[in-house]
C-alpha cells in the first residue's frame, strides 16, 4: 500500500482516544433536536480535524416505517455531491491533455448547440460548464412555466431510464438563460460534461470516474448503481409535520420551483450517468474524497490543479450560497466570511445535495465536516446544516 493510502486509511480509522466532550454535547445536541422536531429522519454526521476524526454518529432512521436505526456505512443517493468528484474526473484529463477548459464543447458533443432568445448559437467552453457560466440552467431553478419545464428536461433526479442522449437532445432546444459567460446560474453543466468526459476518454463517465478517483482512493461504495440496494437509506421529502416517504414521480416544492424526484432511478442501471446528481455513496467515502482535496490531491491530481479548484473562478457572488461566495471547479469558495455571516475562514470549501446533504472543508482550521441526511430538502438548505456549522466552530473557537 503506498504513503497515500496508508495516511487515507488513518484518517478512515484512527478517532482520538480522548474524544472532545465538547464538540460531542453539541454535535449530538443539534442531531437529536433536529430529529425530535420531525425535521429530518436519519443522518450520519462525520468531522475530522487535521486528518483524524473527532466526531462520527449515525442517528435517526435510516427506514422509519420498519423502524430501521441508521448507521454509519448506510449508503446515500449523494445528488450534487456527484459534481466534486466528476469535476475532479474531468480536471484528471485536463492534466492528462486530452482536453482543455477552453474547448467549445462542440469538440466533443457536435450537435449540443443550445441557442439564445435571438436565435444565435454561441459558443459553450467546458470551463463555462464547469463554473455554472454558460448560460444552461437547472429545472428545478426555473419557474413552473419555463421551457425547462415544457420540455421535461430532466435534473438527473428522476425519469428512470432516460437516456443521456435524449435528455441532451431536450436540454440543447431550451433558450440558454444568458449568453456564455454573461452570469452564474446553477445548471445541467456538469451532466454536459459528463458526455464530454466519456468522449475525451473513450470510456463511459462511470468507467472514468472509477479509473480517476474511485480506485486510486478506493472509495468502494461509491458508484452510479449501488452494489448492494439493501444498504440504500429511505429518503424522505419535508412534509407539514413530519417528513413524508419519497415516492416516484414525486414533486418536492422548492423556492419558486419544483424539484422532481425518482428514487427508483439510482437502482435503474438504464438510468443515464448524471455527472451531476447520479452517485450513490457513504459518509465515510466523501469525507475520504474531501480529505485528499484538503491534503492537495495526492493521489488523484496534482496540488497546482487542486488549487486552482479552490480558487474562486467567477470572480463574485454565487447566488444559490448568497453574499461572500465565489465559485471554485466543483463547489463554492467563501471569498468573504463577513459579508457571508459565517464562521468559516476565507478559502472554504462547500456544497451539499438534494436528497438532503451538506459538506464544507475549511482549509485554515484544517477542518471537513460532511452531514448526510435521507431528508430532502431539511439536510441540504433548511437549518440543519447550518446548526451542524455553528456547532463546529463553537467548539474550534
Amino acid at each position: 500500500m503506498n504513503r497515500y493510502l496508508i495516511g487515507l486509511a488513518g484518517i478512515m480509522l484512527a478517532t482520538s482516544a480522548s474524544a472532545n466532550d465538547a464538540l460531542t454535547r453539541q454535535l449530538d445536541g443539534v442531531i437529536n433536536r433536529a430529529i425530535a422536531e420531525n425535521r429530518i429522519v436519519g443522518t450520519v454526521v462525520l468531522v475530522a480535524q487535521n486528518g483524524e476524526i473527532v466526531y462520527r454518529r449515525a442517528a435517526g432512521q435510516f427506514d422509519r416505517e420498519a423502524r430501521t436505526p441508521m448507521y454509519e456505512d448506510a449508503v446515500f443517493r449523494l445528488a450534487s455531491i456527484t459534481k466534486p468528484i466528476v469535476s475532479a474526473t474531468l480536471m484528471r484529463l485536463v492534466e492528462e491533455d486530452k482536453l482543455t477548459l477552453d474547448d467549445p464543447v462542440t469538440k466533443w458533443l457536435p450537435a449540443f448547440r443550445p441557442q439564445l432568445d435571438d436565435g444565435s448559437r454561441p459558443v459553450i467552453t467546458l470551463r463555462q460548464l464547469l463554473t455554472h457560466t454558460s448560460g444552461l440552467s437547472y429545472r428545478f431553478v426555473e419557474p413552473l412555466d419555463s421551457d425547462y419545464h415544457r420540455l421535461n428536461i430532466s435534473d438527473g433526479l428522476d425519469q428512470p431510464g432516460l437516456s443521456l442522449d435524449e435528455n441532451l437532445r431536450r436540454l440543447a432546444q431550451a433558450p440558454l438563460v444568458f449568453a456564455p459567460g454573461g452570469g452564474w446560474r446553477y445548471s445541467l453543466g456538469l451532466d454536459v460534461l459528463g458526455a464530454v468526459i466519456a468522449e475525451a476518454s473513450g470510456k463511459t463517465l462511470p468507467q472514468a470516474v472509477q479509473e480517476a478517483v474511485l480506485d486510486p482512493l478506493q472509495l468502494a461504495d461509491t458508484a452510479f448503481v449501488p452494489s448492494d440496494t439493501s444498504r440504500l437509506a429511505t429518503p424522505y421529502a419535508d412534509g407539514e409535520s413530519e417528513p413524508v416517504r419519497m415516492t416516484d414521480n414525486m414533486a418536492v416544492p422548492i423556492w419558486n420551483s419544483v424539484a422532481h424526484f425518482a428514487p427508483s432511478r439510482a437502482t435503474n442501471a438504464d438510468s443515464y450517468p448524471s455527472g451531476g446528481a447520479g452517485m450513490v455513496g457513504t459518509a465515510a467515502d466523501v469525507l475520504r474524497f474531501l480529505e485528499v482535496i484538503r491534503r492537495g490531491g495526492e493521489p488523484i491530481l496534482a496540488p497546482d490543479t487542486v488549487s486552482a479548484m479552490m480558487q474562486d473562478q467567477v470572480g463574485g457572488e454565487s447566488e444559490m450560497q448568497g453574499p461572500g461566495w465565489g465559485f471554485g471547479y466543483g463547489w463554492a469558495v467563501l471569498d468573504d466570511p463577513d459579508a457571508a455571516g459565517t464562521p468559516q475562514s476565507k478559502g472554504t470549501i462547500q456544497w451539499g445535495g438534494a436528497y438532503g446533504h451538506s459538506w464544507f472543508v475549511d482549509p485554515v482550521k484544517k477542518l471537513t465536516v460532511v452531514a448526510l441526511t435521507n431528508t430532502a430538502f431539511e439536510g441540504m438548505s433548511g437549518a440543519f446544516p447550518m446548526e451542524i456549522r455553528d456547532a463546529v466552530y463553537e467548539k474550534n473557537d
